[in-house]
């Protein structure tokens, strides 16, 4: 299946459930909601997250996607350090920690499956014969790659 809009990848649809989470999380606690500064930078933190793929996505070119991928990826590193600030300021319970750590890192992992499967397909000859479904012409469109990481797209 071949992706034709952001919303269809999986990692940003991951992104999306950590962004809920974080702004469920800041809603539970009235001391959290005062902290404006480290609101502030854990929602844009999960944002950031999610737009990255989707401003990836859109440059249609795989050098440039990664670049956004691996942004993403820092910014679900970077929700996770800030979750520990919450918990150790008291605004969250350990239970609010591991539910939105777990779901950055599920956002940071399915983010790299995408760019080792981005890089991979870098490497990826465009004349090569067995690449192509019509090894006369090159610009012939290559055959969909049976080796797609499953996870990456929505059945």
């Amino acid at each position: 299946m071949k992706l034709t809009r952001f919303e269809e990848i999986e990692a940003w649809q991951q992104a999306r459930k950590l962004v809920g989470l974080i702004y469920e999380t800041i809603r539970s606690n009235g001391s959290f909601q005062k902290d404006f500064r480290l609101i502030n930078q854990l929602q844009a933190a999960a944002v950031s997250a999610m737009s990255n793929i989707a401003e990836g996505f859109t440059r249609r070119s795989s050098k440039e996607f990664t670049q956004f991928l691996f942004i993403s990826k820092s910014s679900a590193a970077e929700v996770q350090s800030q979750l520990y600030v919450a918990l150790d300021q008291n605004y969250i319970t350990p239970q609010q920690f591991e539910q939105v750590y777990n779901q950055a890192e599920t956002v940071s992992k399915l983010t790299s499956g995408f760019i080792k499967y981005l890089n991979g397909r870098k490497t990826q000859q465009p004349n090569n014969p067995t690449n192509s479904t019509n090894s006369t012409n090159p610009t012939t469109p290559t055959a969909p790659n049976p080796l797609t990481p499953r996870h990456l797209y929505i059945s």
